[in-house]
């Protein structure tokens, strides 16, 4: 289970990170904090995994106070003001969500977190926003994704589920040690793959075309 603390001095805020996060069950809020002073305590009970964080507070920024906590721990940044991006990402942030969030972005975030912390007691998953629906699905039961206009889709061992995102997000989340692109329009899963004939990977039976840009790399990491 993921240990986070939400620390932000506006209610709402932190009342709709708990909605978001209490949605998914690997996750778990040790604490919710106005002050990051007051958060300070829990670093020394707990390992705390991600802290989603607010840049501009009364008493300490959030910069200065992910400066001063474990480097173990991911920071996701949460501001209203886009100008703070690029000191948040030169502290190393994992991700830098502007306010007003919404669930679809913050998803693309905890898929991140997924794909940088190692897990030892869960199974790797990805959470997939379908519609008003939300899909658990394990890393091993998808065989490749295809992009479909402004939409993704997962072809799974069992059923497709189409999302609204881009292959290009997805690709910056999936882990590279299981997921690879090698089309515009297609991101397979290497350990499904069992041939590479001519200009086409076969997962099994099923046919992905590879394009000229990627060719070269499929061969080296696949064969």
């Amino acid at each position: 289970m993921l240990k986070c603390l939400i620390i932000d001095d506006e209610e709402l805020a932190r009342a709709l990170l708990k909605t978001y996060i209490n949605k998914l069950d690997y996750i778990d809020i040790v604490g919710s904090f106005e002050n990051p002073i007051d958060a300070m305590e829990s670093f020394k009970d707990e390992s705390i995994d991600v802290v989603f964080l607010d840049i501009q507070m009364p008493e300490l920024k959030g910069t200065d106070f992910a400066k001063i906590i474990p480097s173990s721990t991911q920071i996701i940044f949460t501001t209203a003001y886009s100008e703070y991006a690029l000191e948040g990402f030169e502290l190393n942030a994992l991700d830098y969500l502007l306010k007003p969030i919404t669930f679809d972005r913050f998803l693309v975030a905890i898929n991140k977190i997924k794909k940088n912390i190692t897990f030892t007691d869960i199974e790797e998953t990805i959470t997939i926003k379908s519609g008003y629906d939300l899909h658990k699905i394990k890393y091993s039961d998808i065989l490749y994704i295809e992009s479909d206009s402004e939409y993704v889709v997962f072809n799974t061992i069992n059923k497709k589920i189409m999302s609204y995102q881009t292959l290009k997000s997805l690709n910056e989340t999936l882990p590279n040690s299981s997921f690879m692109r090698v089309h515009r329009s297609f991101i397979v899963n290497k350990h499904k793959v069992t041939a590479l004939k001519g200009k086409d990977l076969f997962l099994s039976e099923t046919k992905i075309p590879v394009s000229s840009s990627y060719y070269e790399l499929v061969k080296e990491q696949l064969f």
